[in-house]
C-alpha cells in the first residue's frame, strides 16, 4: 500500500510539474519581489533565455530603469501562461519580448504561422490589461546551432514585423540583420560554446538595436 501512494503521489506532482513549467523559476522571481520590492513603472525585458542571461542588462542602458524578467528555456506559450505573474504586476512603462526561437526547437512541426500566432496571442492579452503600454519584439535571432530553422525564423520575423506596424504603441527590433557578417552568416564571434547564447560582444549588437526604441520616462 505504501508503494501504491508513493507512486501515486509521485504521478501527482509529475504531472504538476508538467501543467506549470518553469513554475520554481516563477515563484523565485516573486520571492524576490517581496524581499527587495521592484521599482514603479520599469522597461521590462521579458521573455526566454536570451533576455534571462543578459546579467548585466542595467549597465548597457544608463539613464534606464530596466527589469529583467527571462525565463530560461521558455517559448512563447509559457510567456503567455505566465503574463499575470511577470508582466502585469510590474506596471511596466514598456515592454519588450524576445520568444519565439524556443518554439522551433520544441517539435519540428511548429511552423512560422503558429509562433506568429503565439505572438499575436500573446500581445492582444497584455493590450488588454495594458492598452497604453508601448510593446516591442525582438526578432528571432540567427544562431548558429538553430541554422536548421533559419527561414522558419526569417518567415516567423517578416509576419510579426508586418503585423506590428498596423499596431499602435508597437515596435519590432531587427537584431537578426546586424548579427550577420558579409558572408550573410552569423558572426561567429558574439556566440558562447554553445552557439546559441551570446557573449558580451553580441549583447552589445544587442544594446545599440534596443536603445533606439527604449522610452524614457520624461516623454
Amino acid at each position: 500500500m505504501k508503494k501504491i501512494c508513493f507512486v501515486l503521489a509521485l504521478i501527482v506532482f509529475t504531472s504538476s510539474a508538467d501543467a506549470q513549467p518553469f513554475i520554481d523559476e516563477i515563484k523565485a522571481y516573486q520571492h524576490e519581489d517581496s524581499i527587495n520590492p521592484p521599482r514603479r513603472n520599469p522597461i521590462l525585458f521579458v521573455g526566454s533565455s536570451s533576455f534571462r542571461l543578459w546579467k548585466d542588462y542595467q549597465s548597457y542602458f544608463p539613464g534606464y530603469t530596466i527589469m529583467n524578467r527571462g525565463v530560461g528555456g521558455s517559448s512563447l506559450p509559457d510567456i503567455i501562461r505566465y503574463t499575470d505573474q511577470i508582466i502585469i504586476p510590474y506596471q511596466p512603462r514598456q515592454i519588450l519580448i524576445y520568444c519565439g526561437e524556443n518554439d522551433f526547437a520544441s517539435s519540428d512541426t511548429v511552423t512560422a504561422a503558429m509562433v506568429v500566432g503565439r505572438f499575436r496571442e500573446l500581445f492582444t492579452k497584455i493590450r488588454k490589461q495594458l492598452p497604453k503600454v508601448p510593446i516591442a519584439y525582438v526578432s528571432i535571432k540567427p544562431s548558429p546551432s538553430r541554422a536548421m530553422h533559419r527561414e522558419k525564423s526569417i518567415e516567423a520575423n517578416e509576419a510579426i514585423r508586418q503585423y506590428l506596424s498596423v499596431q499602435s504603441k508597437a515596435s519590432f527590433i531587427n537584431v537578426w540583420d546586424v548579427m550577420l557578417g558579409e558572408d550573410g552568416k552569423p558572426l561567429p564571434d558574439i556566440f558562447l560554446k554553445d552557439s546559441l547564447h551570446m557573449n558580451a560582444q553580441g549583447y552589445t549588437i544587442w544594446q545599440k538595436q534596443i536603445t533606439k526604441y527604449l522610452i524614457r520616462k520624461d516623454r
